[in-house]
This record gives C-alpha cells, structure tokens and sequence, in this order.
C-alpha cells in the first residue's frame, strides 16, 4: 500500500517539469506566424521609444538568443544575420552624414576638422565639412543604433515566421495585398539563400569571392532566379485563382470602403495622439474605435473572397503567451518613458555616461519568452527525411517555386 502511494508522488515533479518543458515542432503545434511578428513588434516599438544603447543592444541581444533557440533550417531562416549587416550599415551611413553633412547638436570637444566648402547664401544651415565634435558622433551613433535595431527586430521576425502560414492568416479582404506581401518578403531571404549558394560553389571551384569581378558574376544568376522564381509564382497564383471574388451589393460595398477607410484614419490619428504628449487623452479612444471600424470592415470585405483556408492556424496557450511577451515589452518601455526620461534618452551635451535603468531591463527580458516556451525546432542541418517545422514535406515543392499541379499545392492557400 506504501509503495502504491509513494510511487505516483515520487513521478509528479517530473511529470509537471515535463509538462512546462516546450515540446519538440511539428505542423500540428508550429507558432503562429502572426505571434512572431506581434513579438518582433513589440521589440521594435520599444527600441523606437529609447536612445539608450545599453537598452538597444540588449534588445538586440534578446532578439538574437530568441532566434538562435528556435529559428529552422527554411531558407528565410537564414536571412538574420543579412538584416544585422544591414544595421550595422546603416550605422555607419549615419556617421557619415554627421561627419561631412554636419549636425545640429552644439558641442565643445573637438575630434578633427575637415576642409568646409563654401556654399552660397540660399544654402544656409546646410555645411559641407567643418569642425567634427564628439558631442555631434555620439548622437549619430545614438541615432544610427536606433534605428538598426528596429531593422534587427524586424529581421528577427522574418527569420521566424513562415511567410505562407503569415498569408493564411490575413483576412479574406486582405488576400490579394497580403499575396503581394508574402512575395515581396519572401525576396531578400531567398536573394540570400542564392547568393551563399554562389558563392559556397565558387569557393570549391577555387574561384574568387570577393571583388568587383565576382560580385558582377555571381549577380547575374542571382537575378536570373529571381526571373524564374516570379514567373512560377504567377503561374502559381493564376492557377489557383487568384482575383477571384463573388457578387456583393452595392450597399455593402460603400458600407465595407466607409468602415475601412475611417477605421484606418482612426487608427492613424489615435496612434499619433499617443505618440504626441498633447494627444494622449484622445489617443486611446480614438485608436479603439478605428480598430473596430477597421476590423468591421475587414470582415465585411472578406465576404468577397471564395477562397478556403487549409489547415488554418490555432492560436493556443504557447503562441499568446510568444505574442504577449512582446505587448509587454513595448507597453513597459512606453510606461518608462515618463518615469525614467532621462535614462532611456542619455543627453550628449554635456557628455555623459549612458546609465542601465533597472525596471526597462528587467522588462526587456521579458521578450526572451518565446525561448522557453515555443517548440523546439529541429536542429540545423536535420536530414530531409525529417523536413523542419514550416517547410514543405518531402517531394512537394517550395512556396513561390512550385510548378502548376506541384504536390501539396494549397500551401500557398
């Protein structure tokens, strides 16, 4: 009798540690695309609300860790480190307009100065050249880090989210948008994916990769894809019909363009009341009664769409938790913004050292979630046998390349 009861006792911390472990992804249990990109956006808002680079590159951090644990082996997986050269980049570019263009911010610590060109009368606030103070780079930088992370976390997105499960999830009013969404989105990713083919071929045919001559000869077959994969999409979206639509009343229709359009104005003015100071008592009304005009309307117009969804997504416990660790992390910094001002925009005149607020950080972290809670992807470089989470199964072709009566064809449904 002993042993019966202690058994079952001694299984149960190892059946609940079973039970919060994130199972092992499968088509049935994937995350929504839509729950990574509210995730990413949320990442997103709150780097767009600070100039701290200690709170940026956290953000950056968290991003990267959520990618590395559970990002696939598909071929937009791989476009991450792309979007981080692009940052990296567009840091640069703006150090480089501070340095020759100029900036506004006064400062009294000179780096080096360069030979100004002289411009004429009705060219004045603008300088070619000049003194080049740190108060003036430090801002730019400030401004440049900013602006790459949000590149970062939208990156992070595209790394993560199946493009096709993202296009099943828009409604039927959107569809046809959403279809020229998913294609243009779906180009840098598989841009890279041809690109590191090229240039992997090049390097064990013991051909240069770097240069002039190399990037001019790995374009062109790089284009000429690109050439194939759109007119195998369009003979792709032709024959599943798309531009379809059925029949509505007129009465409907102007109800479904009024309902939309003033829903999406709402949206605009209820979004700028809550950026600006001054709006900030409209900003919430306004912004929730331009989301119920505008989703009204969108489902208005979906009685326009004949099409069916196949295996349409579930949103379960695991992708709301995913989606709201985002929502927290940008309703957190924009709570911050007013309770610690001063650390999330770190002044440059004078120079001082940027400082790591406590609370904001903590909040940060959060966004880590989805590295704990999402599936587990199977690890890179699985067999084919064994096809990753999001990608077509063995023998069907990709999304956007397959060719008209392609197995598995109402993927792109």
């Amino acid at each position: 009798m002993t042993a019966s009861t202690s058994a079952p006792a001694g299984r149960t911390p190892l059946a609940r540690r079973r039970a919060l472990r994130a199972p092992a992804a499968s088509r049935s249990n994937a995350l929504p695309a839509g729950a990574w990109w509210l995730w990413a956006l949320g990442l997103a808002t709150a780097a767009s609300r600070t100039t701290n680079p200690l709170l940026l590159g956290l953000l950056v951090g968290v991003a990267g860790y959520v990618v590395a644990a559970r990002r696939t082996d598909a071929p937009w997986a791989r476009s991450y480190g792309a979007f981080i050269r692009i940052g990296l980049f567009v840091v640069a570019v703006r150090l480089v307009f501070s340095v020759f263009l100029g900036s506004p911010i006064p400062g009294t610590h000179t780096v080096f100065t360069l030979p100004e060109v002289p411009l004429p009368d009705w060219a004045k606030g603008v300088r070619l050249g000049g003194r080049v103070t740190a108060e003036q780079l430090v801002f730019a930088l400030y401004d440049g880090a900013k602006l790459a992370t949000l590149l970062i976390c939208i990156g992070a997105a595209n790394s993560l989210a199946n493009p096709a499960r993202l296009l099943k999830s828009l409604p039927g009013a959107l569809y046809e948008a959403g279809v020229a969404v998913v294609v243009a989105m779906t180009f840098a990713p598989n841009m890279v994916a041809d690109v590191m083919r090229l240039r992997t071929a090049r390097r064990l045919r013991g051909r240069p990769t770097g240069g002039i001559k190399a990037v001019l000869q790995i374009g062109l077959p790089v284009l000429e894809g690109a050439l194939e994969r759109s007119v195998a999409v369009a003979a792709s979206m032709d024959a599943r019909g798309y531009g379809r639509t059925a029949q509505v009343p007129p009465a409907v229709r102007r109800t479904t363009n009024v309902l939309t359009l003033g829903g999406l104005l709402g949206v605009c003015a209820g979004t700028y009341g809550l950026l600006a100071a001054q709006g900030a008592v409209y900003g919430v009304p306004v912004l929730i009664a331009g989301l119920v005009a505008a989703m009204a309307g969108l489902r208005l117009g979906g009685a326009r769409s004949v099409r069916t969804r196949y295996r349409p997504d579930r949103w379960g416990v695991r992708a709301w938790l995913v989606a709201g660790s985002g929502v927290v992390v940008a309703v957190a910094m924009i709570w911050a913004g007013g309770a610690y001002g001063e650390a999330l925009h770190p002044g440059v005149v004078p120079l001082t050292a940027p400082v790591l607020p406590l609370w904001p950080a903590a909040a940060v972290l959060i966004g880590l979630l989805p590295a704990v809670v999402a599936p587990v992807p199977p690890p890179v470089g699985t067999p084919a046998n064994a096809a990753p989470v999001g990608a077509a199964p063995v023998g069907a072709a990709p999304v956007g390349a397959a060719p008209v009566g392609a197995p598995n064809s109402k993927e792109i449904q």
